[in-house]
């Protein structure tokens, strides 16, 4: 039994029950990645990806000034394939690669499974909460892992703001009932005005807290995090919210806990309660932007020097997947947050 008839949830707790729960969450029981799953991410597209990243690690580092210990934290790891790459370049690293704590934050048991079968890797600690870090400098990335964190909506009508939720039909449907709600209240609670000149928002708690533990472990410890994801940088929010399964968008309100629900963030959002938890240096880009000022095109170039030709043109289109505009290359946006003395603007 997954739902019961008419159960009348708020659409975040919606989300996180067909995402999470135990025995039928989406997370729970499949390995969404790759061709052959519901959807595919820029590590699972080419390796060039998260070598970038790799790089990109070990040039905060030494802008850090080269600390002693370090933990280096991958938030939701999805197949493993990133951290499997990185570990890889940090190996012609030895500095970097001696004085890194590895750790995963991961709350799927299946794919912490595929994950370790993946990397084989003794050292690397695999984290349920934020909470069990140490107090040394901290570099977080965060490759498509806010939009898998559970959304609540709130829309406004006639002058009064209503929260959305999910009214449950029967087993593999349900529909939206929108609720009316105190905003003003809310936003006491928050400390944050959310709504000033919105008419709909996405807002979700877990984000929120997240954010919260990051930037605090930045203050007092020093270090930055690196948020890639899809989303947009205008002020104006929207309903972004959507369901992918092979590949293909499909009805959230359907067959729940079969489909993967997502939404795209709102990374002016993220900057204004990062700017609400105190004085951060942060900034905002492109990934096609980001990828090419990392040199992604120049270590293409090196490596299809002695490829043959049906090699070259397949790492090529697949960069292209990642840069083109038309494609991940806008769509997805990457930013990073650090304390407000450090300016290290490497792919920025």
């Amino acid at each position: 039994m997954k739902f019961k008839k008419n159960d009348l949830l708020s659409l975040d707790k919606f989300i996180e029950e067909s995402l999470y729960n135990k025995k039928f969450g989406y997370y729970m029981k499949s390995d969404p990645f790759g061709e052959k799953g519901d959807f595919i991410t820029a590590p699972n597209i080419s390796i060039l990806f998260s070598e970038m990243i790799a790089i990109w690690a070990v040039s905060f580092w030494e802008n850090l000034n080269y600390p002693k210990k370090f933990n280096l934290i991958e938030l939701g790891a999805g197949n493993g394939e990133m951290m499997k790459v990185m570990l890889s370049v940090f190996d012609k690293f030895p500095l970097f690669k001696d004085r890194c704590n590895i750790k995963i934050l991961e709350k799927s048991r299946l794919l912490r499974k595929i994950q370790k079968k993946k990397i084989k890797n003794q050292k690397i600690k695999w984290l349920n909460d934020l909470d069990e870090l140490d107090n040394l400098p901290c570099i977080f990335i965060a490759n498509e892992f806010f939009d898998a964190l559970p959304i609540k909506q709130f829309l406004k009508k006639d002058s009064k703001w209503y929260e959305r939720h999910v009214k449950i039909l029967n087993q593999i449907k349900s529909e939206f009932l929108d609720i009316p709600f105190d905003m003003k209240q809310f936003e006491k609670k928050i400390n944050f005005k959310i709504s000033s000149g919105q008419k709909f928002i996405e807002y979700s708690p877990l984000t929120m807290k997240y954010l919260e533990n990051i930037t605090n472990k930045i203050k007092l410890s020093n270090g930055g995090i690196l948020i890639i994801d899809y989303g947009y940088t205008e002020k104006k929010m929207k309903n972004t919210l959507q369901a992918v399964s092979r590949h293909k968008y499909v009805n959230v309100l359907k067959n729940f806990g079969n489909s993967d629900i997502t939404y795209n963030l709102s990374f002016d959002l993220i900057n204004q309660i990062v700017k609400k938890l105190g004085p951060f240096f942060q900034t905002t880009t492109t990934q096609e932007k980001f990828l090419t000022k990392l040199g992604i095109l120049n270590r293409a170039e090196i490596l299809s020097k002695n490829m043959p030709f049906s090699k070259k043109a397949d790492m090529y289109f697949r960069i292209k997947r990642l840069i083109d505009k038309k494609q991940m290359g806008n769509l997805f946006k990457v930013s990073f947050i650090t304390n407000k003395k450090n300016k290290f603007k490497l792919g920025f």
